[in-house]
């Protein structure tokens, strides 16, 4: 899965109708509806778009016949292995219909081709992870933890017997992460998986 760098447009003329694609990486669900608020053009016919993040996806056909806008920018956006994304397309009516097929084609090809040339990242799946080691344990935890570049520590806390980190660590080095802890400690430091499957960059 991949999403966006930063944000990106294309711009099309289809039979005399003007098309502008706006898409953008987006965190959640106010994010979309954000970007999708200050994107769209008042002066437009339409301003038709979609967004996925994770599981969670919408998309509006803003006066377009049923089915032939927003799904077909949503299509764009599952059929570039996309998440974390918001597509407007905006339409200027040109004074020539273009049929519910050439509607569908349009609004789900100006958004694939504005994809198609954005910058992209890939997701990388994470774990978040409780680290509990002893006070004796704690630099040389403190000291692996910041430097592996698989984890990021996102709190440290104090306890009457030592330190408590809470980590994000991506889900592919979590066994070697797991191993570090318990060989620099000789297996006193215990970590324990809190959440898992959370996107990150």
């Amino acid at each position: 899965m991949f999403s966006l760098e930063k944000v990106e447009t294309f711009r099309q003329e289809v039979k005399k109708s003007r098309f502008l694609a706006t898409a953008a990486p987006v965190t959640g669900e106010e994010a979309a509806k954000a970007f999708i608020r200050d994107h769209s053009d008042p002066t437009a016919n339409h301003n038709c778009w979609a967004w996925r993040v994770g599981p969670l996806y919408r998309f509006n056909d803003d006066g377009e016949p049923s089915g032939t806008a927003g799904k077909p920018i949503l299509q764009a956006i599952d059929g570039q292995a996309l998440d974390g994304v918001a597509v407007v397309v905006t339409r200027w009516f040109g004074g020539v219909l273009l049929g519910s097929g050439g509607l569908i084609r349009a609004y789900g090809g100006t958004a694939a081709s504005c994809l198609r040339a954005a910058e992209k990242r890939p997701i990388i799946a994470r774990v978040e992870a409780r680290i509990v080691c002893a006070f004796t344990d704690l630099a040389l935890v403190q000291a692996r933890l910041s430097a592996h570049e698989a984890v990021q520590v996102l709190a440290q806390d104090y306890t009457a017997t030592g330190a408590e980190f809470v980590a994000a660590i991506h889900k592919q080095h979590l066994a070697d992460v797991r191993q570090m802890v318990a060989d620099v400690t000789s297996g006193r430091a215990m970590l324990s998986i809190a959440t898992q499957d959370e996107p990150s960059a």
